[in-house]
């Protein structure tokens, strides 16, 4: 790690620290203000002093909770991903100093202190760290501070990774070389480049690689002081910690896996079963509105029906709004549809056409901002899907999945997941499954809030959509 990003990195504290004593005293500056004051006069006896012998333990509170959020983690972050962990990290900050100030029977006297207090420190903290994290991306931009990667494997996963380095500077990774395996001549090269302060990073992007191969490339990074990643296999053994039992003297190791087990799976059911019966009754004006529309350009069915595969593999009734003509579902199977549009997708389990002729206008609106998928809120108030999981495909597409590609089906499918918000529709099928496979075995509250709120995100900006 350079110097320069653990500077920056030890500066997140303090800083932060500051900003909630700054959006505290904001809060009690305006509280007092004379503009404020004259339609609602102060009722209750508090001095700057008093306030800030509360302020400064409650800033320690909030900073605490921070980092048990991850908000101090050295490793590069997107500025949209740094901006949504600090809105909720915020949120979860008040909402323990409020349970503190509860249990403890010391309620604060001004409420509008509070709320401005929380609004103030959002704001000021998302100034402070999103300045910080722009000057940081625009010296590594002019070479400050940046890695120097040097990439093994001639992989498509490494011809990406490469481009994906050049195509964003502002991360700080440089490729300084790139070959398809680890040799002798490799490592003399690595060594000039290690002399001439042109390699701090060895990625060994090559699944396939021989042991010994990954072993000589461990051992060089261990020599020359290099730090050493490696891209993880398509379906890699489970990340999951182990849990180990005895029966009869005899210790017996299970390898879990999802976290989404026990009262993980209570937590996320009663989630979702609050969540949706909100998002149902909110949103039940646009539906009657979207089924209006339906109706009248095509008539027919309002809903599209059709059996998707669920957990463990159990078929469920998947209901969209319908966005094609009537039976536009058989035509994928008709060789002469399939000959004159073809299907970009060939060679997947998975049928797709970007410029689908068999959607409607109404359908290509209600597609284009996701409000096809209205319907399937109720399918998670019934149980058989899930507001956060990996997508539900077509029984003839499970059918086609690779032994590995089926541990999707280990938990429920979900409206939106990790693949949504990062790519939707543009994303290799191998890729939808990677972040599939990463959520199941990572799965935490914190992962489902994150993926909830850059959904919305990812609509607007009509990312990969179809």
């Amino acid at each position: 790690m350079k110097r320069i990003d653990l500077a920056f990195a030890a500066l997140f504290v303090p800083l932060d620290y500051l900003m909630l004593l700054l959006a505290g005293t904001a809060a009690y500056a305006l509280r007092f203000a004379p503009v404020f004051t004259a339609f609602r006069p102060v009722t209750f006896e508090l001095s700057f002093s008093e306030f800030l012998a509360l302020v400064l333990p409650i800033a320690a509170i909030y900073i605490l909770v921070f980092s048990l959020s991850g908000l101090y983690n050295i490793r590069p972050r997107s500025i949209p991903g740094e901006a949504v962990r600090v809105i909720v990290a915020s949120a979860a900050s008040i909402a323990v100093v409020l349970a503190i100030a509860f249990f403890s029977r010391e309620l604060f006297d001004s409420r509008f202190i509070v709320l401005a207090a929380w609004v103030f420190s959002v704001v000021f903290l998302l100034v402070e760290r999103l300045s910080l994290r722009l000057l940081q991306r625009t010296l590594r931009r002019f070479g400050y501070g940046v890695q120097y990667v040097a990439v093994i494997g001639k992989t498509k996963n490494a011809n990406e990774l490469v481009a994906y380095f050049g195509e964003h500077r502002a991360l700080g990774y440089v490729t300084s070389y790139h070959t398809a395996h680890f040799n002798n001549d490799t490592a003399d090269r690595l060594k000039r480049l290690k002399n001439e302060n042109k390699l701090d990073l060895i990625l060994l992007a090559n699944t396939e690689a021989e042991r010994s191969e990954v072993t000589s490339i461990k051992t060089f990074s261990d020599v020359e002081h290099t730090s050493f990643m490696y891209t993880a296999d398509l379906f890699p053994g489970s990340t999951l910690r182990p849990i180990v039992f005895t029966f009869g003297g005899s210790p017996v190791i299970e390898v879990p896996k999802t976290p989404l087990d026990g009262w993980g799976a209570i937590y996320k059911r009663s989630f979702d079963i609050m969540v949706s019966l909100l998002l149902i009754i909110a949103t039940l004006p646009l539906q009657l509105l979207i089924g209006l529309a339906i109706f009248i350009e095509n008539p027919g069915p309002i809903f599209f029906t059709i059996k998707r595969v669920g957990m463990r593999g159990k078929p469920f009734p998947f209901m969209k709004f319908r966005s094609m003509i009537k039976n536009a579902h058989k035509l994928r199977f008709d060789p002469k549809f399939i000959e004159k549009y073809g299907n970009e997708r060939e060679g997947t389990p998975l049928f797709k056409l970007a410029d689908d002729p068999r959607v409607t206008r109404v359908g290509r609106f209600i597609r284009k901002w996701s409000l096809d998928e209205i319907p399937q809120f109720y399918a998670v108030f019934a149980g058989s899907m899930s507001l956060v999981g990996p997508r539900p495909h077509l029984p003839e597409e499970v059918a086609r999945y690779k032994p590995g590609e089926r541990r999707v089906l280990t938990i429920k499918p979900g409206i939106s997941g990790l693949s949504q918000i990062s790519g939707r529709a543009n994303l290799d099928f191998e890729d939808e499954v990677r972040l599939d496979m990463y959520y199941i075995e990572n799965w935490s509250p914190w992962l489902d809030l994150i993926i909830l709120i850059k959904t919305p995100i990812a609509v607007l900006f009509r990312k990969g959509a179809y």
